[in-house]
This record gives structure tokens, sequence and C-alpha cells, in this order.
């Protein structure tokens, strides 16, 4: 659905942490758990597409804002979850495989996602309507780009971490959010659809385990993690 990258991708910067030798992979560890939600649950707003028809006819039945979504297990999903602190000073190669963020329905998916620094960010609009792509950082550079129906693929990167996530905006449709967390490591996730999270391959060593949400806001965990351990972090947010 698109006709080829575009040519503003974001100029790609060497990282200044030293190298280091590999890790042993007999003593990588791990940190998993859940988010769970407790209190009242909030009752989702109904997003207006009235102005833009051909957003509307995307979708049956009324659309919910995705601000706050309780799974049906009592967990949290789009919590980004990512080691804060603790991680030996050394370089994390940074992956080949892009990280795609999509636009359907005039709706940003996924809602939450996260890439290392200098990774590439694709950026697709398989909708037939124009898309105004605008994300607002605090340390990497903003920009503001029009996309057009089934457009060209927005290849981007981030040179600098950046987290909290960066909010992505769309300024033909207001309602739609979507946020990136840039982070200069591979130690992040995601909650998903059943709550739960898994951070692979951890060197041995004492962590801050940081779980943001955009309307839970912050919580964070403290916790050791030895050779070959598989360490268990839960979290509770409360509305």
């Amino acid at each position: 659905a698109s006709s080829g990258p575009d040519s503003t991708a974001e100029t790609r910067v060497a990282t200044s942490a030293p190298a280091a030798p590999p890790l042993d992979p007999e003593t990588l560890g791990s940190v998993s758990g859940k988010v769970s939600f407790t209190g009242t649950k909030p009752k989702p707003a109904v997003l207006s597409m009235d102005a833009t028809p051909a957003c509307a006819r995307q979708h049956k039945g009324p659309i919910y804002a995705e601000d706050a979504v309780i799974n049906t297990n009592g967990t949290l999903r789009n919590v980004f979850i990512y080691v804060k602190s603790g991680l030996p000073d050394r370089a994390w190669p940074t992956p080949d495989t892009p990280v795609k963020l999509d636009q359907v329905g005039c709706i940003y998916t996924p809602r939450v996602v996260g890439v290392m620094v200098n990774q590439t960010l694709e950026i697709y609009n398989s909708d037939d309507v124009n898309h105004n792509v605008h994300p607002m950082p605090k340390v990497n550079r903003e920009w503001n780009e029009s996309q057009p129906p089934k457009g060209a693929v927005k290849i981007k990167s981030f040179p600098k971490e950046e987290l909290p996530p960066i909010l992505f905006k769309c300024n033909v449709h207001p309602w739609m959010r979507a946020w990136v967390g840039v982070v200069s490591h591979p130690f992040f996730a995601v909650t998903g659809e059943d709550g739960t999270f898994s951070l692979n391959g951890l060197p041995p060593g004492n962590y801050t385990i940081t779980a943001w949400h955009e309307r839970f806001g912050v919580q964070e965990i403290s916790i050791q993690v030895e050779p070959k351990q598989k360490q268990t972090a839960d979290f509770t947010f409360q509305g």
C-alpha cells in the first residue's frame, strides 16, 4: 500500500558508548511480569469522525479512544516497560529490522511502540485520506509532514534516547494519538491483550524497571537479577 520510501530519513549518528566484549549467554537472566488495573474502570470516550466520512466509513459501530484500555483479565494494555537504570555502560547494537507505525481507519496502530536509538521507524498511511504526521519530542528534532492517501512510506529514526515516549499527532484528525519510546538499549516492551511483558537477555545486575502509561502515569520497581535468574516484576495501576 505504498510507493516506496521518501528521502527524509534522519541522519544516523555513531554511538559514543564504549565497545564491550560479548555478553556471556550462560549468565543472562530475565524480568517478566504483568500490569494489573484496580479501581473504577474508566468509561472509554467515543470518538467522533463525522467531519471525515472517509474515516467513519472504515468502522462498524462506535469508535472508542484507546487512552485507557483495560483487558478482560483485568490487566492494562499499552504500558511501556523499560529498564531505566542498572545496565552496564556499553554500546547496544541497533537492530536492522524496522519498526512499523501505520494509520488505519484514521487511527494510529499500534498505539504505543518502542524503537532503539537510530532504529528505522517506518510510518505508513493505509487510508484513503490525507494524514499529517507530527511527533512532539522534547529531546529529538520535531517535524511535521503531510502524508497523502496510501502515500510513500516515511522512513525516520531518532538519534537520541527519549523517555517518556514521544507523542505522535495528526494535525488533520485531532483524535489521532500514538506514542513512540526511543531507548538506548533493547530491554523494553509494551503490554498487549494479556497485560504481560518480558525483558530477556539481561546481564546480572541491580535494575530499576519503569512502567509508563499515557493516562495513569509512571511506576518503578527495583529488582536484582542474578546469573541465569528469571525474576518477576508485577505492576498495578489504579483508576
